[in-house]
Formats: structure tokens, sequence, C-alpha cells
């Protein structure tokens, strides 16, 4: 019942034309010998009150996405191409003086270290009122009243006390608070969250969650979540891009992804995440080598060196992101030459009733 909630809920929401699409986007740093794409084509789209999440290790390419959709990286030592068109305008080809009017406003970003985030020696009202002065043409004193509000309305207690306050005094659940009420000062039509629950306990980062849920439930802002943390997407994300070695790996929505993911990477990061119903002592299943183990993608397939499922083929085709051959929708898509049959989550779990199993007999 819960799942065919959650289905319908998904449609209206990520229903109509799209706000954001991204196309072809690639970024390479430096140049000749030296250069290194660090994203390499990827597209997708993110509708109004849709979320959408942007998956993988660190070094696969997120972060450099959210920056170039942002214009936010250095203007020298990178190359960035391709389309990211926003309500039907190439963000590329803005000047930074037209970007920067529709940064803030229309879109926004929250990023992964508030305490790097904020100016370390300026109050937070008024980091907070700079946002609404800037964009909204709002007075120093109606300003501060409203970024009272915000910080209210993002949960932090005593929020007139705390403007006066520097980034310091604040615990990490609040700095990060802090920065998503600037994001939402202007109410963005587009906001891309940056792992923003990387360095918060448990409990706060649940209630970013919910905040953040509830901001795309009741504005229809659109949504790009930015993580490594698959609990993280399972609880917000509709439609999940898997990103290995800058491209997109493997796209799916949420709930197909976790019943049967298709790429052996997508299969390695489900398989890693440690579950309550294991035995205490049991191995995890980690992902073997590392992102450095890559080869290029022009001669094959970049994840081919850590692969259980390798065949010939990886080594010396590159694999296209098409369709699903097996027919699991027409926004499925995937780019390898030997995908998964099972979920390895099903053999973990039969692996596990095993031995418990077999544990229980040797009891009797």
């Amino acid at each position: 019942m819960t799942h065919t909630a959650t289905s319908s809920s998904t449609t209206h929401r990520g229903s109509g034309e799209p706000l954001l699409s991204v196309r072809d986007l690639s970024v390479t740093f430096g140049k000749g010998r030296r250069a290194f794409t660090a994203v390499d084509q990827v597209s997708f789209d993110v509708r109004p009150g849709q979320t959408v999440g942007l998956v993988g290790e660190s070094g696969c390419g997120k972060s450099v996405t959210s920056l170039a959709i942002m214009g936010l990286l250095p203007d020298r030592g990178n190359t960035v191409t391709g389309e990211v068109v926003f309500d039907g305008q190439d963000l590329l080809k803005l000047s930074q003086d037209k970007l920067r009017e529709r940064r803030g406003s229309e879109l926004a970003m929250i990023f992964q270290d508030p305490l790097s985030s904020l100016n370390p020696v300026v109050p937070l009202g008024v980091q907070v009122g700079e946002v609404l002065q800037a964009h909204k043409g709002m007075k120093a004193g109606p300003a501060s009243r409203q970024a009272a509000e915000l910080l209210d309305r993002v949960g932090i207690p005593d929020p007139t006390r705390r403007l006066k306050e520097y980034p310091h005094q604040l615990s990490g659940g609040m700095r990060q608070r802090a920065l998503i009420a600037m994001a939402l000062a202007c109410e963005p039509r587009l906001l891309i969250a940056d792992e923003p629950t990387t360095a918060l306990d448990v409990t706060i980062q649940a209630q970013i969650l919910a905040l953040l849920r509830e901001l795309v439930t009741e504005s229809g802002t659109a949504l790009i979540m930015i993580t490594h943390d698959l609990g993280v997407v399972a609880g917000l994300c509709d439609q999940v891009n898997v990103l290995y070695g800058g491209k997109v790996v493997e796209r799916a929505e949420r709930h197909d992804l976790f019943t049967r993911p298709r790429h052996p990477y997508t299969g390695g990061l489900l398989a890693s995440i440690p579950r309550l119903t294991e035995e205490r002592g049991r191995r995890l299943n980690p992902v073997p080598g590392s992102v450095a183990d890559n080869i290029p993608w022009e001669g094959g397939c970049a994840f081919a060196p850590r692969c259980a499922s390798e065949v010939g083929a990886c080594r010396t085709t590159t694999p296209e992101l098409e369709p699903d051959r097996e027919g699991l929708g027409p926004d499925r898509l995937l780019r390898c030459h030997h995908p998964l049959e099972e979920n390895p989550l099903d053999e973990i779990r039969t692996s596990d009733a095993e031995r418990r199993d077999g544990t229980q007999e040797d009891r009797a």
C-alpha cells in the first residue's frame, strides 16, 4: 500500500515539462595531457516538485555537476560544455551578472560544510538578511524580521537571539539549518542540496531530510539531492541517477532501483549497506578497489577493473547509456555490457537466513 501511494504521488509531482534540462554536460580540468574529465556528458531532467538524486562514491562527479549548473566553477583552469536549460534559458550562455541575478532568487544551493560556507566574522542575521536585500530589495529592518521568520521555519529555537550570534556559536545542525534558511529566503524554484546531512548525527539528519521533503511537497520546488548515502535516496528521491567516473551508469525510479538494480556498481553500493537483520560480526560487502582503479571511458567501461561481472567487451568497447534491454520501463536507462540478472540483496538475505537456520539447528 505504501509503495502505491508513493508512486502516485511521484507521478503527480514529476509531471509536466522539466524545469531544468541538463544535456551532455561535461567539465574538464586542465589542458593537454594533464586534462581530466570530471563530468562526462551527463544528461538528466528535473521537474517542479520532483526530487532527483545524483548518487555515487566520492570522486564520481556529483559535486562538480552541481557547481557547473550553478556557474560556481572558477573561470580559469576548466572547460564546461553542453547545455543547462533552466526555464527555457541556457545558464551556460548567461553572463556572470545575469547568472548572479538568478542565483539566490530562482536557483539556490545548500553546501556540504556549513562552517566553511558561512562567514565566520559576520553575525548570522546579517548573512541571511543580505540575501533578502540583494534579491528582494528589502530594507535592513524588514530583512532582519524576515530572517528571524526563516530561522524559525527551519526549526532554530529563539531565532531573534540567534540572529546576533556568529556561526561558531551554533551547533552543526543549527549551522546547516541556517544554510537552508538562506537558500529558502527567496523561495527558489530549484534547490540543489550537496550532501547536506554528511556531518550530522542521525537525529538531525532525519530532521533536515523531513524539512527538505516538506519544502518540495508544499512549494513544488524542484530538488537535486547529491549524496553517497542510499538511505537518504530511499527516503527522499523520486528518480535516481547513479554516477561513476563522471558518467551516468544507471537511471531508475527509486523503488525500481532498490527492487532490481541492474548495473554491477549499483548492486555493489546496495550490497555494502549494513542491515539491522544481519548477524553481529558479519563482514560487509564493499565494492572492491577504489575510484582510482578506473580505466578511461574511451577504452571500455571505467568500472571494469572493479566489476565481478566483467566480460571481454568491457575492456574494449564503451557501453552506451540506453534503455534497459529487459524492458523495465521507458525511464530505466543502463550503461553496461553485462547487467545483473538478480538483486544481490536477495542472495545476501538468503545467505543470512541459511546461516540463522544452521545456527538454530546447532543449538538444538
